[in-house]
């Protein structure tokens, strides 16, 4: 296509563009103003444009902390006829949330009326509030008159707004951050102005120091004055619960989250009962939304260890939580309701600002106070060199005063004679136009003998600073120095302790660190459980369900056709079931997933992946520290603990190694100090318990030799109450271990014949 194709035909104003190139111009001039102008803080002075035009026009309107309130209406109005075009609503919310204390570590509004509260409930209209700064606003400002910063034309041309504030305080870490842009955003939590201070000291007097210089060393230490970055410091507190490893694996990359707790401690009432009281809820969630999900899951019965929860907060917070009886776990309790509620977040880190307000990057915590003291730096000496400026201007129309009050008379008869005054001054005492122009313009009154002195007295006084200004300029050492300085005073304003040794109510860090919880997993997860007995069936054909309470009698109707028991086990919905296959694998179920005994059942291998041609071996209750003898076919095993049985994933986990043809056959209680095996070919062998040996995993020992066949039973008892079996009448018999000693041998030996009486089908159990 021609260029004249493009262009309008005569007397139109139309033309042809390109579709996907006009869209993509489009779209990417949208995403940059979305990424600069809204979503993303400013590295330096950590704002966004909304917050840093209401800082500046509240400025303007002279409302300092000393001064009075004015009406928040009047500022959105002056922020949007001014500076920012939007909607009143808008900045007005963004207005309030620089005056909320639970939303913002260290505010920059001082309101007056209501700002909202930690409920989620709205501040009031903005013809009811009123606002004016605080001192940190102050200080954000502090010398934006003095040519600190750059000033761009506003929307509309008519005004000026600053580019960036000059930002005497680490904003964009203090208060955090967060925002969505077009294809990214930002999340930066809050901290402590106080360890920031320190970490940006150790900075200055070591510039290549990164993120573990400037991580606190010992995170479990109580806090101190001199403390570098703990981790995130909240407006609403809690309890920070991450390693040091985390942390600054999450300050190196500018990437991760950290996980924060409510505090809680337990309050007794008396005669064994006890209730929870929360007193610091996680950042950002709402307290009264809180409190509706956590009854929400008490009235679904999703909370079986609690029994109420009611909200007696006045000014600060006190959410009461009542546990089912006075026996349960008060640790327990609360694991429980942090994996379900709000009471447990992982506030995300992503510190992608704006660097140098042009470029969005995500920074790590050194380059995050790099960028601040850097800002800073460039504060100074635009500062510096505008102080410098105006000395430089009043010491050249003193000199010219001067040489006036020398020359009085002269200069009173140039002025009353000459036409051109002002040029024959100059002429007359070779002064510059601004001497000559400040002459003429002196008053009457100045024409005294004193002023002489007073004006030499200045002179001598802005010429020292002058001095001392040009070396400051002149020495980057100096300057480092200087912003040492102010750091100092930073952080002697907002100090970790006041003057009685407690924490300050500004300063004082707020979020403690915790370590991570100790309370068994397995006891988490079973408290989400309804405890109830239940009998397990297990048919030959794998299919399983669970029969409610304990019983004996199973209904052999409830098998398919051809199928039948296989075994039955009493157990609880809290328990796990460990599962034995022939080819070594054990495998957990969960009790309470287990379906009703109303029907047949379901088969077991669509709950976990059983491989194919593998049969059940055993099914039993899983105990915490028991053992249990794992044995082959071919009589091989080994003792394992039951702890290392459990498997996480449907696949099992593969204990017992054993090759075609043999195959996993017992899974044996191996409780007390003799073992009993007897074998196919009716041989039966006792000796100690303490020749096998304790693994997790592998093919194992010899049990008993065999010439052919292989193991049929074994038994672990106690020698001191002697070896038990059971004939298939139900009979019970015991041999004392001294009637054994013709059976008692080592370990891999062949063994003997039984004792007369013992089961013809050689199992101890009949």
């Amino acid at each position: 296509m021609a260029d004249n194709d493009l262009l309008p035909p005569e007397g139109e104003d139309t033309r042809i563009v390109d579709l996907r190139s006009a869209l993509e111009e489009r779209y990417l001039a949208y995403a940059l103003s979305t990424i600069t102008q809204r979503a993303l803080p400013d590295a330096r002075d950590g704002l966004k444009p909304v917050h840093r035009r209401i800082i500046h026009a509240m400025r303007l309107l002279k409302l300092d902390p000393g001064q009075g309130y004015k009406k928040s209406a009047r500022i959105v109005g002056d922020v949007i006829g001014k500076f920012h075009p939007h909607g009143d609503q808008s900045i007005y919310d963004a207005l309030v949330r620089l005056a909320q204390d639970f939303a913002l570590r260290y505010p920059l509004v001082d309101g007056q009326g209501n700002f909202g509260n930690i409920d989620g409930d709205n501040a009031a209209a903005m013809r009811y509030t009123e606002s004016r700064m605080t001192d940190v606003a102050t200080r954000l400002l502090e010398g934006i008159s003095e040519n600190a910063i750059d000033f761009k034309p506003t929307y509309d041309g008519e005004d000026e707004e600053p580019v960036v504030l000059p930002a005497n305080f680490p904003n964009l870490l203090a208060n955090g951050s967060t925002g969505i842009a077009v294809g990214m955003a930002t999340s930066v939590p809050p901290h402590n102005v106080a360890e920031l201070c320190n970490a940006a000291l150790k900075l200055i007097h070591n510039p290549s120091a990164g993120v573990e210089d400037l991580v606190h060393a010992d995170l479990s230490a109580p806090p101190g004055p001199d403390d570098l970055v703990r981790g995130p410091d909240f407006p609403t507190g809690g309890q920070l619960v991450e390693g040091r490893a985390a942390i600054v694996q999450a300050y190196e990359t500018g990437r991760g989250a950290f996980r924060l707790r409510a505090i809680w401690e337990k309050e007794e009432k008396g005669r064994g009962v006890y209730q929870i009281v929360v007193t610091q809820i996680p950042y950002g969630v709402q307290k009264s939304r809180l409190v509706e999900k956590i009854a929400e899951l008490l009235l679904a019965k999703k909370l079986p260890l609690l029994k109420d929860v009611r909200d007696e907060s006045a000014d600060d917070v006190r959410l009461v939580l009542e546990p089912r009886a006075g026996t349960v776990d008060p640790i327990i309790l609360m694991e429980q309701l942090f994996k379900v509620s709000d009471l447990e977040i992982r506030f995300p880190l992503n510190l992608n600002v704006l660097d140098k307000g042009t470029v969005p990057r995500v920074m790590s915590l050194a380059d995050a106070l790099r960028a601040w003291l850097d800002h800073r730096k460039i504060v100074l000496v635009r500062r510096s060199q505008h102080r410098l400026e105006q000395i430089e201007a009043r010491l050249e129309v003193l000199e010219g005063y001067i040489i006036a009050f020398l020359n009085l008379d002269e200069v009173i008869r140039i002025i009353r004679e000459e036409d051109d005054a002002k040029a024959s001054l100059i002429a007359a005492f070779s002064l510059t136009d601004n001497q000559a122009e400040a002459i003429l313009n002196m008053r009457l009154r100045s024409l005294r003998k004193l002023e002489e002195i007073e004006l030499r007295k200045e002179h001598t006084t802005l010429s020292e600073e002058k001095g001392r200004l040009e070396t400051l300029l002149g020495s980057e050492k100096r300057q480092w120095g200087e912003i040492t300085k102010q750091v100092e005073a930073l952080k002697k304003a907002y100090p970790m302790f006041d003057g009685s040794g407690a924490l300050h109510p500004l300063g004082g860090r707020r979020t403690t660190l915790g370590d991570m919880p100790t309370a068994d997993t397995s006891e988490i997860t079973s408290a989400f459980i309804e405890r109830e007995p239940i009998t397990v069936i297990l048919s030959e054909k794998g299919w399983i369900r669970a029969l409610r309470g304990h019983t004996n009698d199973v209904d052999e109707k409830g098998f398919k056709a051809g199928d039948r028991l296989k075994l039955a086990l009493k157990a609880e919905t809290t328990d796990k079931l460990l599962m034995l296959t022939t080819g070594g694998k054990v495998y957990t179920l969960g009790a309470d997933r287990l379906p009703g005994g109303r029907g047949q059942g379901e088969p077991v291998r669509i709950m976990v992946d059983i491989e194919e041609g593998q049969d059940i071996v055993d099914l039993f209750v899983y105990r915490p520290g028991e053992r249990r003898i794992i044995a082959s076919s071919n009589g091989y095993g080994f003792v394992v603990s039951e702890d290392d049985l459990i498997a996480n994933t449907r696949k099992g986990r593969q204990v017992l190694n054993v090759a075609a043809p043999e195959e996993a056959r017992l899974a044996i209680p191996a409780s007390g100090d003799m073992v009993a095996a007897i074998g196919q070919n009716r041989k039966l062998l006792v000796f100690p318990l303490s020749q096998i040996p304790s693994m997790s995993r592998g093919k194992g020992v010899r049990l008993q030799r065999y010439r052919d066949g292989g193991i049929s039973d074994l038994k672990v008892f106690d020698g001191v109450t002697g070896l038990t079996w059971t004939d298939s009448s139900g009979r019970t018999f015991t041999r004392p271990i001294g009637e054994l000693t013709e059976w008692i041998g080592d370990r891999a030996q062949a063994g003997r014949q039984p004792p007369n009486g013992f089961p013809r089908n050689n199992r101890f159990s009949g």
